[in-house]
């Protein structure tokens, strides 16, 4: 159960195809580890990946629009085969209006789950706008959506569920056990 949603948000994820993420602070928990070497590390939760997989089963595409580019959030993209990995992004509305038309979608069927002042413009322009909890208050303001858990902490999938059960599909989409 969300800790907010709008009146409208049901209605707005009935109509989501596609459905983005930023990385730091939504995929993770916002912190920044470096090692010894200076490589990045990432901790993610299995739960938000499963979430995802649920989602593109269930027909919804996924991706990422990151600011940062990072070896491990790469390696973990992959691993999940999210089909638009978009890293090292300084505008992020170019890149979400750019790969909407690519897609051939309108923005009103896209989601963006956010927490900081960059995710703004996408947030603003998309159908449904997700924020974690930890958001800075301007995002939490913005969204249609404010999930219960926070960012790196079961946040996505708390979202994929939202929006699975929203259009229908939440049940057959958690029956097919694949992992």
């Amino acid at each position: 159960m969300p800790a907010f949603a709008t009146p409208d948000a049901e209605a707005r994820a009935r109509q989501v195809r596609l459905a983005l993420f930023d990385m730091d602070g939504v995929l993770t928990d916002g912190r920044l580890y470096f090692g010894a070497d200076g490589e990045a590390l990432k901790v993610f939760h299995t739960l938000d990946g499963h979430g995802l997989k649920l989602l593109a089963r269930a027909g919804v595409a996924t991706g990422v629009i990151s600011g940062r580019a990072c070896p491990a959030a790469t390696a973990r993209v992959k691993e999940l085969r999210l089909p638009h990995a978009l890293f090292g992004v300084e505008d992020k509305l170019a890149r979400f209006e750019s790969l909407c038309a690519e897609l051939k979608l309108e923005p009103s069927h896209c989601a963006f789950m956010g927490d900081d002042l960059p995710d703004l413009p996408v947030m603003r322009r998309c159908g449904l706008a997700v924020a974690v909890p930890n958001a800075v208050a301007d995002v939490r303001a913005c969204a249609h959506m404010v999930t219960s858990a926070s960012g790196g902490n079961g946040a996505v999938r708390e979202f994929c569920e939202f929006l699975l059960r929203a259009q229908g599909i939440l049940e057959p989409a958690k029956a097919d056990t694949r992992a």
